[in-house]
């Protein structure tokens, strides 16, 4: 299932060109356009689920092969010495594109302090 106006569903289809670092049958990940640390990438699924209030126990596969890639593709990246995965869920929870999307931050701090 895609959404005709989601940035990511496009994304996801091909129709809007990305910085691709992975990409097969279920799942796309590329590089954010404004990074926020050195690797910085995010991690969407090629189906649209508004964010992760709506995915449920239908969804746990997609949600654990997302989560398991995430320290794959952040190595590979050039995370070695560690990365944060975070999930914006939410207007109150800073989600901006409404399209789940797991953001891998890593590299040399002091990106890290909240």
């Amino acid at each position: 299932m895609h959404k005709e106006d989601c940035l990511f569903c496009k994304i996801g289809q091909g129709t809007i060109p990305t910085n691709k670092v992975y990409e097969d049958d279920e799942i796309i990940a590329f590089k954010d356009l404004h990074p926020a640390a050195p690797v910085h990438f995010l991690i969407i699924p090629k189906d649209h689920y508004d964010s992760l209030e709506q995915m449920g126990k239908d969804q746990e596969a997609l949600l654990g092969k997302m989560l398991a890639l995430a320290p794959v593709l952040a190595k590979q990246q050039g995370a070695n010495n560690g990365f944060r995965v975070v999930i914006n869920t939410g207007h109150d929870g800073g989600q901006e594109i409404k399209h789940i999307h797991v953001h891998v931050l890593g590299g040399p701090r002091p990106w890290t302090k909240l």
